[in-house]
């Protein structure tokens, strides 16, 4: 027997804020019945798990030890301006001259998360 993944569940203090942003991020839905003041919500991804959103009391006062990476349909630079004009913040740049790396964002409430190279990107790198 095996157990199937049913969601990637994030503590934070604003839950449908949070999921809000996050929706923008993916170009998801955040669930339907869901709205300003719920303690629990969700992003419907296209695909696999949905993100859940828990609101809990403490505030994230460490590093992430688990974190999502995403991988954008337009360029990475493109995608990293797109974040931070919605609200991501900058943590760690490890974008490399020759075109690799990637770069370490943060969501309004400060959850690390990775932009990657689009597959467009490490095509061309490859050839």
């Amino acid at each position: 027997m095996v157990s199937g993944l049913q969601n990637i569940a994030i503590d934070c203090a604003d839950a449908y804020g949070l999921a809000r942003f996050w929706s923008e991020v993916t170009g998801r839905p955040v669930h339907p019945e869901s709205q300003p003041g719920d303690e629990e919500t969700e992003v419907l991804l296209a695909e696999g798990p949905v993100l859940h959103f828990n609101q809990v009391s403490e505030p994230k006062t460490i590093k992430n030890r688990l974190h999502l990476c995403l991988r954008p349909e337009s360029s990475r630079e493109q995608e990293v301006e797109r974040l931070l004009s919605i609200g991501a913040t900058l943590v760690d740049d490890r974008r490399n001259p020759d075109g690799s790396g990637w770069a370490v964002l943060a969501d309004p409430e400060g959850n690390e998360f990775c932009v990657l190279r689009s597959a467009a990107e490490r095509a061309a790198m490859e050839s």
